[in-house]
């Protein structure tokens, strides 16, 4: 595997590699977004805008957390390739939007791939800070910001989705039973324990990608997922200016009763 990925990365250059799995994951994420609108039944100018939200929005929050200039607002390709995404379901909708098992595969394909990015977009900036302090960035710095790359590589996985679920209307997926963001940080933890074990980075991505893709197939198919915390039902207290209004208007109900006793 070391070999082939070798071969790749000297056929694509330095860093095409990434860009490659980048488009990808846009593509992917873009799709799984553009058949939620289609079920919907959003028009085309929404079905792109849902598709992009859930492809490029956690990159973004990713990039603005870390103070950095969005990623989409430095290269036009990936609105490019966001409407490339709305074009193939328009040919293919039929099969991409009826067939439940074809949105999981874009959809796991796509958080599995933000998340390797997410990880090693932190891994790169914490070597060109390293690189700043003249540092010598060895494994033991990649592995110290292990913390760090998992929880921002979650968020580059997952708030896309949680905006898309928000958009149309749904309860992000984040938050129900089934198991997402777990994945995610699952893979992460495999991530970091691989390179710990000195295994080159690029196998590390490939196997993160295939262990969230295997947990999530598992989760689903096994019916696994996350506790679910119920809660008893609380007595409704209203607003205490709408209480107090209550309460004087019966004292008047009152009054009145009395007035026309007597």
């Amino acid at each position: 595997m070391g070999v082939v990925v070798n071969m790749l990365e000297r056929a694509l250059g330095p860093g095409l590699f990434l860009e490659i799995l980048t488009q990808v994951g846009t593509f992917v994420g873009a799709v799984s977004g553009v058949r939620m609108a289609s079920v919907k039944h959003f028009d085309w100018f929404g079905a792109y805008v849902i598709g992009f939200i859930t492809a490029l929005g956690g990159g973004t929050l990713r990039d603005v957390l870390m103070q950095r200039t969005p990623f989409w607002m430095e290269d036009p390709s990936y609105l490019v390739t966001t409407f490339l995404a709305v074009l193939a379901v328009a040919l293919f909708g039929r099969r991409i939007i009826s067939e439940q098992i074809t949105w999981f595969i874009f959809d796991t394909i796509a958080i599995s791939i933000f998340m390797v990015i997410g990880m090693e977009k932190v891994i790169e900036a914490e070597r060109l800070k390293a690189a700043a302090a003249g540092l010598d960035f060895n494994l033991a710095l990649q592995i110290a910001c292990w913390w760090k790359s998992i929880i921002m590589g979650v968020i580059t996985a997952v708030f896309g989705g949680v905006l898309r679920d928000i958009c149309i209307n749904e309860v992000p997926l984040i938050f129900r039973k089934e198991i997402y963001a777990l994945a995610c940080a699952a893979g992460g933890v495999l991530y970091f324990a691989l390179m710990a074990f000195g295994i080159d980075v690029r196998i590390c991505s490939v196997v993160c990608i295939l262990s969230i893709f295997v947990i999530r197939a598992l989760a689903i198919k096994f019916h696994l997922g996350v506790p679910v915390l119920i809660g008893r039902r609380t007595i409704h207290i209203p607003h205490p200016h709408l209480h107090r209004k209550a309460h004087g208007d019966e004292k008047r109900s009152h009054e009145a009763t009395d007035f026309k006793d007597k």
